[in-house]
Order: C-alpha cells, then sequence, then structure tokens
C-alpha cells in the first residue's frame, strides 16, 4: 500500500503536471471574444491592445498575459476570464470592473515658506479609448500657473501616437550666487507637441519638441541687501526631447510588482542667442511583495547636464520632487543622483469595498553637483542630504490615482530640518 501511495503521488505529479503544462501551451480555437462590464470604455480599443482575437488560435499563456494587460489599464480595477465550449471551439469572455478614470482634484501641500494648492481633473481613460486628458490650475505662494495636456497613447489598430501640451508656469525661484540666495519670479510659457512610437504594449521612443519662452524678474523683498544678478532679462528657446521608455510594472489592484526604466534627452537652443545646453536623466523604478501586506517600493535617478558656470542650473532639491521634506528648491545643480525607498504596509482593505489604507516608512538620499563644479563632487558627504519618515496613504479604489498623500520626512544628520508633505497620487 505504501508503494502503491507512492506511486501515485509520483504519478500525479509526473503525468498531471506535464498535462497542466501543456494545456498552458496548447492552442484554443477562439471563435469570439466578448467583454462583460463594459460602460465607458470602447471594445475596439481593447481588440487592438490584446492577443485574443475572434476566429483565431490562442494559448492560455497568451489568455493569462492578456488579463494581466486589463488589469494594468487604468479603466478596470479587476479583470477575470472565462472560456466557454462551442460547437466550434470556445467563447473567450472577459469579465471587467470598470472604475472612474475622471478625477476632479483639489491638491494642496504646504512645507516652510512654501504653501500651494491645486484644482483641476485628470482622465486616464478619454473617451474610453485609453488616451490621458488633464487640466489644472496651480497657485504656488501667490503665484499663478496652468496646464492643459492630451496623449493619445495610440491609434486604432497602430503603433504609432501622439502628445501636446499647453504651459503657463510662474514661481518664485531662489537662484544661488556667491553672495547668496536672491529671489525671482519666474514664467516659462510654452507649446509642446511629440510623436509616439510604440513597441508592443510595454516599450515605447517618443520624440518631440516645446517651444517657450523663461523670464526672470528680482523680486523686491530680499535676504541680502544689496542682491547680485539682473534685475530682469528673458529668452526664447526650443527644447527637443527624446525619451525611451520601458514599462513592465503589473498591478493588483493597489499593489505593484516588476519595474519601469525612462531615458530623457534634451537638447535647448536659444532662438535669439547661442544658448546651446544638453542633459540626460536615467530613471528606475522597481516594486516588490515579498509579503501580502507589503509594497516595496525603489527609485533610482541619474541626471547629467552641460555643466555651465550659472546660477540657472537646471537639476533641484526640492521636497515635491525628490526629497521630502527638504523644502522648497534649496539648491541646483547640473548633475544628480538620487535614490528613494519606501515599504507600504496595508493597514485596511476590502476587496469589494471602496477604500484601503497604507503605513510607509520611507529614505530619501541624495547628492548633486553645482555649476562649474567636478563631477566627482556627487560624492561629497557635505552636499550628500539623507531624509527618513513615515506617512500615510488613503486610497479610494473605484476612481484611478485617487491616492491622498502625507509624508512627514527628517534629515538623518541635522533634525532640525524637516518637513510635512502633502499630495496627491504616490509619490513615485
Amino acid at each position: 500500500m505504501k508503494f502503491y501511495g507512492t506511486f501515485s503521488i509520483l504519478f500525479y505529479f509526473l503525468f498531471v503536471g506535464v498535462i497542466v503544462s501543456q494545456d498552458q501551451s496548447q492552442l484554443y480555437q477562439i471563435d469570439q471574444v466578448e467583454f462583460t462590464g463594459l460602460k465607458k470604455t470602447k471594445e475596439a480599443y481593447l481588440l487592438s491592445i490584446l492577443n485574443a482575437k475572434s476566429n483565431q488560435e490562442i494559448t492560455l499563456n497568451q489568455i493569462e498575459e492578456d488579463l494581466q494587460v486589463l488589469k494594468n489599464f487604468s479603466g478596470f480595477a479587476d479583470a477575470e476570464y472565462i472560456l466557454e465550449s462551442t460547437y466550434k471551439g470556445y467563447t473567450l469572455i472577459y469579465q471587467l470592473t470598470e472604475r472612474n478614470t475622471l478625477l476632479p482634484s483639489l491638491n494642496f501641500g504646504g512645507i516652510r515658506d512654501n504653501i500651494w494648492f491645486s484644482v483641476g481633473g485628470v482622465d486616464n481613460n478619454f473617451r474610453g479609448y485609453g488616451d490621458l486628458f488633464f487640466g489644472h490650475y496651480l497657485n504656488n505662494n501667490g503665484r499663478h500657473s496652468a496646464q492643459i495636456y492630451f496623449k493619445k497613447r495610440r491609434l486604432l489598430r497602430s503603433e504609432w501616437g501622439y502628445s501636446a501640451s499647453l504651459q503657463k508656469w510662474t514661481s518664485d525661484e531662489p537662484i544661488y550666487f556667491d553672495q547668496g540666495a536672491v529671489d525671482y519670479r519666474y514664467d516659462n510659457n510654452g507649446l509642446g507637441m511629440s510623436l509616439i512610437r510604440n513597441f508592443g504594449l510595454t516599450k515605447s521612443i517618443e520624440l518631440g519638441g516645446i517651444l517657450f519662452q523663461e523670464t526672470y524678474t528680482k523680486n523686491n523683498d530680499q535676504i541680502l541687501e544689496n542682491p547680485p544678478g539682473p534685475d530682469d532679462f528673458g529668452i526664447n528657446k526650443f527644447l527637443t526631447k527624446l525619451t525611451l521608455n520601458d514599462n513592465a510594472i503589473n498591478y493588483h489592484f493597489f499593489y505593484l510588482k516588476g519595474y519601469q526604466t525612462t531615458l530623457t534627452l534634451q537638447n535647448v537652443m536659444g532662438i535669439d542667442s547661442k544658448i546651446r545646453f544638453n542633459s540626460a536623466m536615467l530613471e528606475n523604478k522597481f516594486f516588490f511583495r515579498p509579503r501580502e501586506k507589503v509594497n516595496v517600493a525603489l527609485r533610482t535617478r541619474f541626471a547629467l547636464s552641460t555643466n555651465d558656470d550659472t546660477p540657472f542650473a537646471p537639476f533641484v532639491a526640492d521636497s515635491h520632487v525628490n526629497i521630502r521634506g527638504i523644502g522648497n528648491r534649496i539648491d541646483r545643480g547640473t548633475a544628480q543622483l538620487v535614490i528613494n525607498a519606501e515599504s507600504r504596509y496595508t493597514i485596511h482593505y476590502e476587496k469589494d469595498g471602496d477604500w484601503s489604507s497604507q503605513f510607509v516608512i520611507f529614505m530619501d538620499a541624495g547628492t548633486w553637483r553645482t555649476p562649474g563644479e567636478s563631477l566627482k563632487q556627487i560624492l561629497d558627504v557635505d552636499i550628500f542630504r539623507q531624509f527618513v519618515g513615515c506617512g500615510i496613504r488613503i486610497n479610494y479604489l473605484k476612481v484611478f490615482g485617487a491616492t491622498l498623500r502625507v509624508d512627514y520626512g527628517v534629515d538623518l544628520y541635522n533634525p532640525s530640518q524637516r518637513g510635512l508633505v502633502i499630495g496627491l497620487g504616490q509619490y513615485y
């Protein structure tokens, strides 16, 4: 009996296991592909991005790939599938739970000497074709900014897409001279367009340009008694940008797994002057789920630009962008290295509910090269900053991207430097 039982177990794992393995690659004749639960999303768009097609053969592996594509799509909270046998083959039915992607936004934040808020709206599934459209107004310490942006991720039945944007940005910018910081009002008005070439569902190249005007006006209130620098100046520029993106992040409700790599190359040319400027930025994101309720997120960013000895360097150290708690544009550089790490622990979550919450602990660290200095300055311990902190996330599951974020960061080596950062959406 022992021999018989052992033989039965071996038979199950060897024989049945082979059958399961073969089933994954076995071809199924699909007579028809159907979708249930659609309200806004267009069926034609879904068919254009999925492996499954009517009157074609497909494997279970390909069906599982399609299922993950649907889970990754911003318009769906969840997706499942059913194979129903017919007299010719099978009907493949994807059961979808749509969620709202039109999100009116009221966003606000505050750190020392910087209060801001924005109002607007964003739709990550515009007109049901997976397009991105957003517009918002931003008030940053009394300065008025606005932006409208549209991205057609792909034209139906093609690998091509495009984007267009119109932006007005106004802010108070500290510019750093040898004598100290000088406060300027910075204005940037621009019009941009780009062409997108997709390679499958995860890889893309985007080539575009932005025509814009920059102006700097020295503020009346200054810390320095005789602040250096010009009172005002402006320049017209044209920016050419090439972005290579590989996005292999998989979604399971609000949990993430996988990676995303983005390389951005930029060239800025002065239209009425001989100004030439180049920059490159490589950003990597990694997401792990070591336990059921734990999501670990990592981000690295390395940026390098033309090293002109100018106070108007492109990369900033900022609470909103890279180091939570550090302040509002506390310094600028022509090179930058930033590492962010956080662990998100789910406090409350119900699969059929509307809300979830997460507790977050994080570490943000960064260093940069000041204009005109050697690249080895990135290794200078006097410039290196490291903040640690904790926060909370409140997720409304029925609206894509509806996450309220509250973080409090403290400088690990100078605890007097600290700040509260509030925003909409995960920090990265």
